[in-house]
């Protein structure tokens, strides 16, 4: 069976393709939709007193109960390859998971959701730096482009040319849901570990909610919680409302969709086809919350997305170039 992650096209001599990559780009693009809605959710929960912790740990909870029933089934009573994983299955909890979603969340608590998600989403040039010193494969001069038309993009987020006021915390949040999101989509573009999708993101969504649980418990993530009812775009709805939509809709569809699209893709597309949330989040947070980035940092949102095309440019190039090199 050959390796068609386009992460690797020494290996494989070629990027994703026909079926596999419609299918790839149809997953990727329900991810980042549902993704995206996260942030507009959360908020209003946030401002109501619930702590960033404990939305996460009901948010990964719910989902994990909902995916483990077809993560059980994927298995097929394969433990072996379960505990072959138990580390990689870990780490991508308690980073993938647990820790890119509460940095994320801590994140929109001192800022609005379209600039906390776009610092965020400059995982895919972490992606490539890694990728490159990790696995020695050197982006091609259309990728570093890409990377670097991104980087542009969120000093403008960041609107440091007019000395915008951005919180200092929050961005330090967002940095840390970076490194959480560039994890997930290297850990997810593994077809090496013999893990189904499927398997992976129940594994990872369980460890997430018993990190997240047991750190609720020993102290280290403050847990509150309120019961009084939160508005979006002026309708006041029940506070379980939208706990239980953040668990299925922006949790359990998202990890297992960008699983099967970072398999299909590999972790570099994946990661920046996946800035479509970017896109997701302000629309969201517009309709819901009437909240909208200033202008500047809209023109760096363009900017970052448009590295998702310099990067299938270059992923493209650089394969075709390697499968010439082929004897």
């Amino acid at each position: 069976m050959s390796k068609v992650d386009d992460d690797a096209p020494g290996l494989a001599g070629e990027v994703p393709h026909g079926s596999r990559l419609v299918g790839g780009l149809a997953f990727a693009v329900v991810s980042a939709a549902t993704f995206g809605l996260s942030g507009p959710l959360a908020r209003p929960l946030l401002e109501a007193g619930w702590s960033p912790g404990a939305i996460v740990l009901v948010r990964v909870s719910i989902a994990a109960l909902v995916v483990l029933p077809f993560g059980v089934v994927a298995l097929r009573r394969r433990w072996d390859v379960l505990r072959r994983n138990a580390g990689l299955v870990a780490v991508y909890g308690v980073l993938a998971v647990a820790g890119a979603q509460f940095c994320y969340f801590s994140a929109v608590a001192h800022m609005q959701v379209g600039p906390a998600l776009l610092i965020e989403y400059t995982a895919p040039a972490a992606v490539v730096c890694w990728m490159w010193l990790r696995h020695g494969q050197r982006p091609g001069p259309l990728t570093l482009i890409g990377a670097g038309v991104a980087a542009l993009g969120l000093v403008l987020v960041l609107d440091l040319v007019s000395g915008a006021d951005l919180s200092p915390v929050g961005v330090a949040w967002a940095l840390a849901a970076m490194v959480g999101a560039a994890t997930y989509f290297v850990i997810s573009a593994d077809e090496d570990n013999g893990m189904p999708p499927m398997v992976l993101a129940a594994g990872g969504l369980v460890v997430g909610s018993l990190a997240l649980g047991l750190a609720g418990l020993v102290g280290l993530l403050p847990m509150e919680a309120a019961t009084s009812a939160v508005a979006y775009a002026g309708v006041d709805v029940d506070w379980w409302v939208p706990l239980v939509v953040l668990g299925i809709v922006t949790a359990a569809i998202p990890y297992t969709t960008g699983i099967a699209a970072s398999r299909r893709l590999g972790s570099r597309l994946a990661s920046f086809v996946a800035l479509l949330e970017v896109v997701a989040g302000v629309l969201f947070a517009w309709l819901l919350l009437d909240e909208l980035p200033r202008a500047i940092q809209l023109l760096g949102g363009i900017l970052i997305l448009a590295g998702v095309v310099g990067v299938k440019l270059g992923e493209r190039t650089t394969a075709v170039d390697r499968s010439l090199e082929l004897p």
